[in-house]
């Protein structure tokens, strides 16, 4: 593997994810503050059912799972004792959990990688509490960095330690189909053997589920599809939602539009297991006409809930992950699948029309997962693209000097940007170093994408508008 640029800072110290903390209280979790609404007005304190979770069945073990899955990608987080950063809110983390599998959530999906290297551990301690055959555990050969087979043996092995399990319900080939295609993956999982190790696995039963999670390359996507007669994929993690069902190429030109992913499998009889549903929460957050056109249809669902409805519609998804950090969240996600209602023809076409709408609109497909961070400079890479998303949906992002409502959105910008990121940490800092870029699922230009943002900001300090 290639040096560490001097100028390169370690992820770990960058967040400075200390350890986990098991703080007394949870009174005030940041994770799990009390609400009786979500963001978009549904209520979910009331009324969340228990004994209502839709289930569908892994044809290969027959496992019964919830089409509402956990992802444990993010966790609540409080101060470190230091004052230097955070850790992860074990209590919170307790909580969240012992609510979600009270209200028939079984499938959690974490990894090596998630939450700076604390995820599995601190999903393990919450997890170990409740009976091993209540739940189902996914998680994964995260060796996007260090594939060596002593490397990628050790990672196999430290999950099990920190997940505290003797085997693993399902386990994928992390993130395959980025950076150098097929040549990469046959190097993280074949050339080293770490393929022919997890199959054995399978067969000796410390594997019960063998995948893959897909970003990006096709053709690496259609490769692993064409050893399914000697592999036997049990399942496959793609993204899918109602934007990038046919806008996918549209929103990043490296995607797959998520109608031939699902169809491929389908043909196959693989079932799915989705991750971004939201599309890194971008299908919460809609433009305001959006959400009028959503509410006007059923206006005691939140917006968030179609998204989630068309992702569970389709049969052969096995479970739809969520990362709910919010205990609000949470419920509202358990009353969609508690039972859920599948989308109607109707509603289908409806939706379609709806994700047409949005791409008139031009967010940058960022879904804060931080693969990009730290960056070396110090820029707060996803917080300057979200606001800049946050500015598009709420009509903030006005290019003519001479509209009636471009003074106000000029401020709620400049206002909202610094109040977003720290001056220091703006897109004005970026030199183009563009360490950022191979990191990210999405495969966005970075720093093409930051210095439009700083050019904007700049326009809008002089007043002028863009030209």
């Amino acid at each position: 593997m290639d040096k560490m640029n001097k100028n390169h800072i370690n992820r770990r110290n960058f967040l400075k994810i200390l350890g986990i903390s098991t703080a007394s209280t949870t009174a005030t979790l940041c994770g799990c503050r009390p609400k009786t609404e979500t963001s978009d007005g549904a209520t979910t304190a009331a009324n969340v059912p228990t004994g209502g979770m839709t289930l569908r069945t892994t044809p290969t073990t027959g496992d019964k799972v919830s089409l509402l899955g956990y992802g444990c990608m993010r966790w609540p987080t409080l101060p470190a004792p230091e004052g230097d950063g955070n850790v992860i809110d074990q209590d919170a983390v307790n909580l969240l959990i012992d609510y979600a599998i009270a209200h028939g959530i079984n499938y959690f999906d974490t990894s090596p990688v998630y939450v700076q290297g604390w995820s599995e551990k601190s999903t393990g301690i919450a997890l170990k509490r409740h009976p091993r055959n209540s739940f189902f555990i996914a998680t994964k050969m995260s060796n996007m960095h260090d594939y060596t087979r002593e490397a990628s043996l050790a990672m196999y092995r430290q999950s099990m330690v920190d997940l505290q399990v003797d085997y693993f319900d399902y386990y994928l080939l992390h993130s395959v189909g980025g950076g150098d295609g097929i040549p990469l993956l046959r190097a993280r999982f074949f050339d080293n053997g770490i393929l022919d190790f997890l199959l054995e696995e399978r067969k000796a039963g410390r594997i019960r589920n063998l995948g893959f999670s897909y970003h990006g390359d096709i053709t690496v996507f259609d490769y692993l599809l064409s050893l399914h007669d000697t592999i036997k994929w049990d399942f496959v993690q793609i993204q899918l939602n109602y934007l990038d069902w046919h806008h996918a190429k549209e929103i990043n030109t490296r995607n797959t539009n998520a109608e031939y992913l699902y169809g491929e499998l389908e043909k196959r009889g693989i079932p799915a297991t989705i991750m971004e549903p939201l599309l890194g929460g971008r299908l919460s957050d809609v433009p305001n006409h959006i959400v009028a056109r959503l509410k006007q249809r059923r206006p005691n669902d939140s917006v968030a809930s179609w998204a989630f409805r068309f992702a569970g519609s389709h049969p052969h998804v096995l479970s739809v992950l969520s990362g709910m950090v919010y205990m609000e969240h949470l419920q509202d996600n358990i009353r969609t699948f508690s039972p859920l209602q599948p989308l109607t023809e109707e509603e289908f076409d409806f939706l379609e029309k709806t994700a047409d709408l949005m791409m008139q609109y031009p967010t940058i497909p960022c879904n804060d997962c931080k693969y990009c961070m730290p960056c070396p400079y110090g820029l707060d890479i996803p917080a300057i693209l979200l606001h800049y998303n946050k500015c598009v949906n709420e009509g903030h992002l006005i290019e003519d000097g001479n509209d009636e409502n471009y003074h106000k959105a000029r401020r709620a910008f400049l206002i909202g940007y610094d109040r977003s990121v720290p001056k220091l940490r703006q897109a004005s800092h970026c030199i183009g170093c563009n360490q950022c870029s191979p990191s990210c699922p999405q495969s966005i230009d970075i720093p093409k994408e930051l210095h439009v943002i700083d050019e904007y900001v700049e326009q809008l300090k002089l007043g002028d508008g863009l030209q």
